[in-house]
C-alpha cells in the first residue's frame, strides 16, 4: 500500500473540502490516486466543495487589474452567495489574483469550455482536420488525433483551465475550488474583459521623408 503523507492528504483536503480523516481514507482506497480520491470522496457525498457548487452565487465582485505602465487592464466578476464572503479579505484576493492571471494570459477569451460558442469549436476543428500532417491518416486514426488537439485548443483559450500564475501545479479551476472550500460558499467565475492600449486601431504609419520634403518646400 502507497504510504499517505500528511501533505497529500492535506492536498485533497484543500481540493475537495473533506475531513482529514475522510481525505485519508479516501487516500488508502484508492492507492495514493489523487483524483480517485476525490472521486471517491464525491461518490461518497464527502467532497464539500462538490455541494456547495450547486448553491446559487448571486452576489460577488467586480474586480480590476491595470499592469504596470498602464497598456493593459482588465475587468472580471466574480460571484459568491452571500455579501458577508464578497467582503472577507480571501475573496477579494482571490478576485484580484484572478484578474491577474486574465492580464498574463492574451489567448484566453472564455471562463471555461462550456462557454465557447459551437461555431468557434467547428472552426477550430475544420482548421485541424486540415493539417497537413494528417493527410495520409486513416478516417478513424485522424479524427481521434483531431479530438485531442480540440480538446487541447480549447483549454488554451479558457481561464479555468489555465495553470495558476502562482502556482503552477493547479489550474485556476482548481484554485477557486480550494477558496470555495475553505470560505464555505460557491464561487463562480462570471465574466471577464481584458483591455489592450491600441487594440483593434490602424496605427498611423508617417513617412518622415515626405515630412521634412513639405517642411522644406513651405520654407522656400
Amino acid at each position: 500500500m502507497a504510504e499517505i503523507s500528511a501533505k497529500l492528504v492535506q492536498e485533497l483536503r484543500q481540493k475537495t473540502g473533506a475531513g482529514m480523516m475522510d481525505c485519508k481514507k479516501a487516500l488508502s482506497e484508492t492507492g495514493a490516486d489523487m483524483t480517485k480520491a476525490m472521486e471517491w470522496l464525491r461518490q461518497k457525498g464527502l467532497a464539500r466543495a462538490g455541494k456547495i457548487e450547486t448553491k446559487a452565487a448571486t452576489d460577488g465582485l467586480v474586480g480590476s487589474y491595470i499592469h504596470t505602465g498602464g497598456r493593459v487592464g482588465v475587468l472580471v466578476e466574480v460571484n459568491c452567495q452571500t455579501d458577508f464572503v464578497a467582503r472577507n479579505e480571501e475573496f477579494k484576493a482571490l478576485v484580484q489574483n484572478i484578474a491577474m492571471q486574465i492580464a498574463a494570459c492574451p489567448n484566453v477569451e472564455y471562463v471555461k469550455v462550456g462557454d465557447i460558442p459551437s461555431e468557434v469549436v467547428e472552426r477550430e476543428k475544420a482548421i485541424e482536420m486540415g493539417r497537413d500532417d494528417l493527410g495520409n491518416k486513416p478516417a478513424n486514426i485522424k479524427e481521434k488525433i483531431v479530438e485531442g488537439r480540440i480538446e487541447k485548443r480549447l483549454k488554451e483559450m479558457t481561464l479555468l483551465d489555465q495553470p495558476y500564475i502562482r502556482d503552477q501545479n493547479i489550474t485556476v479551476e482548481e484554485l477557486v475550488k480550494q477558496q470555495v472550500a475553505k470560505l464555505g460558499e460557491n464561487i463562480q467565475v462570471r465574466r471577464f474583459v481584458r483591455f489592450v492600449l491600441g487594440e483593434g486601431l490602424e496605427k498611423q504609419e508617417s513617412n518622415f521623408a515626405e515630412e521634412v520634403a513639405a517642411q522644406m518646400g513651405s520654407n522656400s
